[in-house]
């Protein structure tokens, strides 16, 4: 199958034979967007979406295209690929309520409302009203589902088409200024309006959390486990089990040295006070328990402890909302001694593996400490990561056909007609397909280097396409609306998060770093929780973000049709 075709109406095209390539396009425009991307203003960041949609709309101008069997098939892998990777999160966050889900909802419903009165007051066409919603809550898929809905129109394919390329347009206009508005709000202008030091707040917040006052996750060169040895000095007369539960078991004493004999240990062995006893734990705990014990001695080179790691799918219901510090009181002794939770990652994003950090089904824990503990602790959490790297195309195949089945059902609300279309119904099937790996991750694995690729790919090929058809037109739209559309960009980006702040900090009383970070993910957007991180110093934030992302990521891409639906009556 050819995918790929050229249209060669102007002739200045025929000075430049390689820049109107298809092929040699559309990498052009990856790569030189994903560069442009790279480019800052202030604590914003371009991206490279948008980087590659300006290109494209230069490049457009040559009369270059990309074929419409392509631009399908990068979106249907983009959607689907973003679908498998929230599904797990999505499942669990509708299951655990909605407390921060409010916040999507929220964010479409005052999107939408918006959208209508600029339709009504600026009469806006169809594709400039999608746009500008896709851009100005920063949701690349949205340009995909509402392109779909809007070739379904009755209407000539000489409209159809400028419609679709006055979305690309629209978009590349209310994107960049929505995205600065939503950074800037977050970043300075809240915590302003509330009257808050936000890295004051998120090291409180952290400390409550379980951290310690030198525990700080900017700290670079630092290991987070250590290992020392200790004479038992005043902790002699207790047992191991005493004095590790005192520590809230936050440290352990694997092994014990009686003169010239190496002694290993369990709960109810009685130090004496001359014993040299080998602690482990993390850095700031060991640190803190070293006044109980007598003077530090070096660790002797034949004392190694075998440790191991090993990353694990959450599934043991009873861990559900539970914090970290409370799994420890679901486990028997010996486990609860020498294991730790290393690391927590929820839809890609890491999260503080704090004490008091609430667990979510799906959330993927990083355990460490002796081999045979990871291991027993592992089965009895979830299901461990298969080691491998591969991707699972049957499955992959499999779920992308259904999707696109899926997306052509229609159903029939009185005189309404109601369809997912592709994008809707693939990326429903990588909702369902990505929670069926997480409950048995050995089959449809889909890494998440390769997830983040088909998604990254995906959405820039099918960007790229919209972006080099909707190259003429673009100047005529900008001609024809001039600085209306970055003004309701910022407008329509900035008053949802007004009223989700007033929600979050005066009704829900919820910790200002972590609205914040609720905030940029019912936005949908990266940049933003990338700029919430490093303004607050820890990561704080991304325990509120990945809750409304997961939701917001599902929601807004299905909201396409419908704002299609929205401007096609208030239009005409």
């Amino acid at each position: 199958m050819i995918f790929i075709s050229v249209d060669l109406e102007h002739d200045r095209t025929n000075s430049m034979p390689l820049l109107i390539d298809p092929v040699i396009a559309l990498f052009i425009c990856l790569g030189l967007g994903y560069l442009l991307g790279k480019l800052k203003v202030g604590p914003v960041q371009l991206g490279g979406i948008c980087g590659t949609l300006f290109v494209a709309l230069a490049l457009g101008q040559f009369g270059v295209r990309i074929s419409t069997d392509l631009k399908n098939t990068a979106f249907a892998l983009f959607i689907y690929g973003l679908g498998f990777t929230a599904g797990p999160q999505f499942f669990a966050n509708i299951r655990g309520g909605w407390r921060y889900g409010i916040f999507s909802i929220i964010e479409i419903v005052c999107v939408l409302m918006l959208l209508a009165l600029s339709i009504v007051i600026f009469r806006l066409d169809i594709g400039t009203a999608v746009g500008l919603f896709a851009g100005s809550a920063t949701e690349s898929a949205v340009i995909g589902t509402a392109s779909e809905a809007i070739s379904r129109l009755a209407l000539n394919n000489d409209t159809i088409v400028q419609l679709q390329a006055n979305i690309a347009t629209a978009y590349s206009l209310t994107y960049l200024f929505g995205l600065v508005s939503i950074v800037v709000f977050t970043t300075q202008i809240a915590p302003l309006i509330l009257k808050v030091d936000l890295r004051k707040e998120a090291q409180e917040l952290a400390r409550k959390l379980g951290s310690a006052d030198d525990d700080d996750d900017q700290i670079e060169g630092l290991p987070v486990f250590v290992g020392r040895a200790f004479r038992a000095g005043s902790v002699g007369g207790h047992t191991i089990g005493e004095f590790e539960k005192s520590r809230n078991w936050a440290v352990t004493i694997e092994r014990v040295q009686r003169g010239d004999e190496l002694l290993e240990t369990s709960v109810e062995f009685m130090l004496k006070p001359d014993d040299i006893a080998f602690v482990r734990g993390r850095r700031n705990a060991v640190i803190a328990a070293r006044d109980r014990f007598g003077d530090e001695v070096p660790v002797p080179q034949d004392t190694s402890f075998a440790l191991t790691s090993r990353d694990v799918v959450l599934m043991r219901k009873e861990a559900f909302g539970r914090q970290i510090r409370q799994l420890r009181q679901m486990a028997g002794p010996e486990m609860q001694r020498g294991l730790f939770i290393s690391g927590v990652r929820r839809m890609g994003q890491s999260i503080p593996a704090l004490s008091g950090t609430i667990l979510q089904q799906g959330d993927i824990l990083t355990l460490y400490g002796p081999d045979q503990v990871v291991a027993q602790a592992a089965g009895e959490l979830g299901k461990p990561l298969p080691p491998g790297d591969k991707t699972d195309f049957m499955f992959l195949g499999l779920g992308v056909v259904i999707g696109l089945l899926i997306g052509h059902l229609n159903f029939k609300v009185g005189a309404l007609e109601l369809t997912l279309g592709s994008g809707g119904g693939a990326l429903i099937a990588g909702l369902v397909f990505g929670w069926l790996n997480m409950r048995s991750p050995s089959r449809g694995g889909l890494p998440a280097a390769a997830g983040e690729f088909a998604k990254d790919f995906g959405l820039a090929a099918f960007i790229a396409a919209i972006g080099l058809s909707a190259g003429p037109d673009a100047i005529k739209l900008v001609k024809q609306y001039g600085l209306i559309l970055p003004v309701l960009g910022m407008l329509v980006s900035v008053l949802p998060a007004a009223l989700s702040l007033f929600v979050g900090s005066k009704l829900m009383k919820i910790e200002t770093p972590i609205l914040l970070g609720v905030i940029a993910g019912q936005h949908c957007s990266t940049p933003t929780i990338s700029s919430l991180v490093s303004r607050a110093g820890n990561s704080i934030p991304v325990i509120g973000y990945t809750v409304t992302y997961a939701i917001s990521n599902v929601l807004l891409p299905l909201m396409g049709p419908v704002v299609v639906a929205l401007a096609a009556t208030l239009s005409y």
